[in-house]
């Protein structure tokens, strides 16, 4: 049988692996502000002149963006702009956007 001590010494050592060992995270997200440079709705990607979203880890910085095709209607460059953003598999694709 096991002692008590022998257990709680195994059970230590669990949990200090497991605090060791971490799961990547999948996607992040972030909020930003900014301006929309360029638009081609074809390939699904935008153009935003913004600040930085600290959340994403992004400095002020004009970036290409992947986004919906349906998330484009009304909008053009020069357009003053709010929206999320998500990094997933090392891209950033815009998932809301409003004026």
């Amino acid at each position: 049988m096991l002692s008590s001590s022998r257990i709680r010494s195994g059970l230590a050592v669990a949990l200090a692996a497991a605090a060791c060992y971490s799961i990547p995270a999948q996607a992040q997200e972030g909020s930003g502000s900014g301006e929309i440079r360029r638009i081609d709705a074809e390939a699904g990607k935008i153009t935003i002149k913004h600040g930085a979203i600290a959340a994403l880890e992004l400095p002020a910085i004009t970036l290409v963006y992947q986004i919906e095709q349906a998330l484009l209607s009304d909008l053009k460059p020069g357009d003053k702009i709010t929206f999320v953003a998500r990094r997933v598999n090392g891209q950033y694709v815009v998932v809301e956007i409003s004026r």
